[in-house]
């Protein structure tokens, strides 16, 4: 089966979206809704598939210039986790060893060992890792 892409096709989507270099949140925003919109189209033309990805591609030069997603500490990804789950301190005991050890943690005043690291990526089922300082 041979894929056909129709240069004029693409270039009428070109022209609708004007796809260019993002430099405001505001633009990024509307590059993501069009992202959206052709994510949830069934059986995407190659001409909107070639759209997508340089979407996605201009889209995640923004977002990683921008955005400072290496900027979190360990601390901070557990805090995120237990707000996405909707937990607090008290459950993190078992695994921590102490409400003490939680406490201090979530404050950022003690890191987080190895061995805690392994049991909260076990609970939160993720990358253990993610709780240590690289």
């Amino acid at each position: 089966m041979t894929i056909t892409f129709d240069r004029d096709i693409y270039s009428k989507l070109l022209s609708k979206y004007q796809p260019r270099i993002i430099k405001t949140e505001e633009e990024n925003e509307f590059f993501l809704e069009i992202v959206e919109e052709l994510i949830s189209t069934k059986n995407l033309k190659s001409e909107e598939e070639a759209l997508l990805q340089l979407l996605v591609k201009l889209i995640e030069d923004f977002e990683d210039k921008h955005y400072q997603i290496n900027a979190s500490t360990p601390q901070s990804r557990l805090l995120h986790l237990m707000e996405a789950r909707s937990l607090d301190a008290t459950d993190l005991l078992e695994i921590m060893g102490s409400r003490e050890a939680v406490v201090e943690v979530i404050n950022d005043r003690l890191e987080i060992t190895k061995e805690q690291a392994e049991a909260l990526g076990r609970f939160f089922h993720v990358d253990p890792g993610l709780f240590l300082f690289n």
